[in-house]
C-alpha cells in the first residue's frame, strides 16, 4: 500500500469559493495550493489583511517541543527546519516532491516537507529523524538500516527512515512486497533497495517486541 507524501488536493474548490476569488488568492499566495492554505480566502479578505510578504512569527511543534521562529509566508517547512532551526536530517535534494529525501511525519502522515509551507504547519505535530531516537539508542528502523547496509551516500537515508517508520506505524506486520510499496515514494541513487526492504521487515519484528507474525 503506497503512502501519500503530500496532502490531498481537492479536484474542485469548496462550495462558496468562486473561480475569480480562487485566482485572486493564487496571485497573493502563489505556490501554496498544495499545502491547503488557499482553501479558504474569506477570513483574510473580510479582515482586510493578508499575511506577508515580510517575516511573521510562528510556532511549530517539532519532536514534541514548541519552536518559535520568524519566517516569510513563502518559506517551506523543509527550509525552516534546516535554515532556521538547524534540524538538518531532512535533506534538500530535488526540492520538487520527487525524491523523498525531505520526508518527515506530520500529524502521523508521511509528507514531503518541501511541499508544506512552514506557516501552514502550525498546530500540527511534526516529527523529524532527530526526534525518533531515545537518548543514544537508535530507533529500530535506524538500527535495521545499519544492520542491512541500507545506506551508502546517505542523502536519501533520513527520508527513507522516516518513510519506513511512518509505514510501520500503520502497517506493523508487512510482507516484503508491502514494504516495497510502502517505500515507493522515495528514491535512492545508490540502489540500496534490497537492504532497505529487509531493514523494514527486521524493524517491524523489533517493534513488535521480537515476535514473529
Amino acid at each position: 500500500m503506497s503512502i501519500k507524501k503530500y496532502p490531498d488536493v481537492p479536484k474542485k474548490p469548496k462550495s462558496g469559493v468562486s473561480r475569480r476569488g480562487f485566482m485572486r488568492g493564487v496571485g497573493i499566495g502563489g505556490g501554496a495550493v498544495g499545502s491547503g492554505i488557499l482553501e479558504q480566502e474569506a477570513p483574510a479578505q473580510e479582515a482586510g489583511k493578508f499575511i506577508g510578504p515580510g517575516a511573521v512569527a510562528i510556532t511549530l511543534k517539532i519532536n514534541g517541543k514548541p519552536q518559535n521562529l520568524s519566517v516569510e509566508p513563502r518559506v517551506t517547512l523543509l527550509d525552516a527546519l534546516r535554515n532556521r532551526l538547524d534540524l538538518t536530517g531532512a535533506k534538500k535534494v530535488c526540492d520538487r516532491a520527487t525524491c523523498g529525501a525531505c520526508t518527515v511525519i506530520v500529524d502521523k502522515k508521511v509528507v514531503y516537507s518541501c511541499t508544506v509551507l512552514a506557516i501552514d504547519a502550525q498546530g500540527k505535530d511534526i516529527q523529524t529523524i532527530e526526534g525518533i531516537s531515545t537518548g543514544t539508542k537508535l530507533h529500530p528502523v535506524s538500527a535495521a538500516f545499519v544492520n542491512h547496509d541500507a545506506q551508502q551516500c546517505g542523502y536519501c537515508t533520513p527520508g527513507f527512515v522516516m518513510a519506513a517508520k511512518g509505514f510501520l506505524d500503520t502497517h506493523p506486520n508487512p510482507t516484503l512486497e508491502q514494504a516495497e510499496k510502502g517505500l515507493c515514494g522515495n528514491l535512492c541513487r545508490c540502489g540500496t533497495y534490497v537492504g532497505m526492504k529487509k531493514a523494514v521487515l527486521e524493524a517491524a519484528k523489533e517493534m513488535r517486541g521480537g515476535r514473529n507474525a
